[in-house]
């Protein structure tokens, strides 16, 4: 009987060690004028991932626009100046905080990737991200020849990737340049609606009407 109850024990530590071993999962919903995506931030860019949640539970981008807008590319936001911002005002200039870069082998910019934006290399050599704005991938399918164009001697596309890129899409050439800190999970569909949108008014890549991030809140297990 004291056999049986230490074994039982043991195997209750070892299942409370387990799953307390379980990463947890980070969601948070994006709410547009053009319906909802449910994201997930990965745990293996903590400095990013931790700071969308800090900006989101802070309220930072709600109101703010998907300001910069390019068909089969992607649809970049966050920045605080386009709050309320009239058509004429120019926006995405970076004054955010920066972060070190978190940039993952694994990770690739297929058709939903969240990516942090950034300045580019020649006053950032170190591809340091911008704390602040951000952009969902919407990119196109692609051919193996035109995938095995873009390889180098030192720099080739995974299988995964490869499959992800000639059936859903992506951005290929943003690989190991930019953090994707996390994916659409659901959704998706709301960044075909967004690039779609009618761009070249008084502001070069800003949607016509506004694209408005009402509000951007975590989610409960």
């Amino acid at each position: 009987m004291l056999q049986k109850s230490i074994l039982t024990f043991c195997l209750s530590t070892l299942l409370m060690v387990c799953l307390s071993a379980q990463e947890k999962v980070y969601r948070a919903k994006i709410s547009t004028n053009l319906g909802d995506m449910i994201i997930k931030l990965h745990n293996d860019t903590p400095n990013h991932r931790d700071n969308f949640i800090k900006y989101a539970n802070n309220g930072w981008f709600d109101g703010t626009l998907f300001h910069r807008v390019l068909p089969f590319f992607m649809a970049q936001g966050g920045d605080p100046n386009s709050v309320g911002a009239t058509p004429e005002k120019a926006l995405g200039s970076d004054r955010c905080d920066k972060l070190d870069n978190e940039i993952r082998r694994h990770y690739f910019h297929k058709k939903g990737a969240i990516a942090s934006a950034r300045l580019p290399d020649s006053v950032n050599p170190t591809k340091q991200s911008s704390a602040c704005q951000f952009f969902v991938v919407q990119g196109y399918k692609l051919t193996d020849a035109q995938l095995d164009g873009m390889e180098t001697e030192n720099f080739k596309f995974s299988d995964i990737a490869r499959a992800y890129y000639k059936t859903v899409g992506g951005s290929p050439h943003l690989d190991m340049n930019y953090t994707i800190f996390g994916e659409v999970v659901e959704g998706l569909e709301v960044i075909d609606l967004i690039c779609a949108m009618r761009t070249g008014g008084k502001v070069k890549d800003r949607p016509n009407t506004d694209v408005i991030m009402h509000s951007v809140t975590m989610l409960k297990d």
